[in-house]
């Protein structure tokens, strides 16, 4: 008889990060399956199916890390914007798409450039991130210090720390963190999983 994995989940307007909690998962046994409107996490008899989705994630863009305690679990929203839940039926902003992608554009206009407000995005990530203690989540240490300095290193920078510090932490998939934006703002930051971890991306 296949187990239900206790799972647990916190969103910002551009992702949402699952948590499914397998102790001890084997990184080569651990298969998710993404797609845009459901996920399928399976390892061994250990499953967990999530559908229909809140919302409309890229399967391309999404990815897992396998820990020791707990498999962390990125989805990428194809569209920004709260969920307010994971699963359940919701209005679907790509869905009078029939491709599912952005409609094209038209011969001779132009679509304006959003540009990510970092400093937004922090603040998201930063207010979404509750405290924890080790009976939370055996992967916390107990310091319940942690967040506040963290908090406390990104109100007191300039601008380009901040920008770097997000820029570096989202595109990493919260693997790595950089305070030097002349750095961080050349290409985009790779994902650096923790000893002992795999990041893996689904492939078709």
């Amino acid at each position: 008889m296949a187990t239900q994995l206790r799972h647990e989940f916190y969103e910002t307007d551009e992702r949402v990060t699952l948590t499914v909690f397998d102790r001890g998962a084997d990184p080569t046994l651990v298969n998710v399956k993404f797609q845009p409107r459901s996920i399928y996490y399976e390892n061994g008899d250990k499953k967990l199916d999530l559908q229909p989705l809140k919302g409309q994630i890229d399967p391309d863009k999404s990815s897992f890390i396998v820990g020791k305690v707990k498999v962390e679990i990125r989805l990428v929203k194809a569209a920004q914007g709260r969920w307010g839940g994971l699963v359940g039926d919701a209005p679907d902003p790509l869905a009078n798409s029939s491709s599912g992608s952005p409609p094209a554009k038209k011969a001779g206009s132009t679509l304006p450039q959003a540009r990510k407000n970092w400093d937004r995005v922090t603040k998201t990530i930063l207010e979404s991130e509750t405290a924890k203690t080790s009976t939370d989540d055996p992967n916390v240490s107990g310091d319940s210090t942690l967040n506040e300095f963290f908090q406390n290193l990104f109100t007191n920078s300039d601008d380009d720390t901040k920008r770097a510090m997000m820029k570096s932490f989202q595109e990493s998939g919260g693997t790595a963190l950089s305070t030097n934006w002349d750095d961080v703002k050349k290409a985009p930051v790779p994902i650096k999983p923790p000893a002992g971890s795999e990041a893996r991306k689904w492939e078709q």
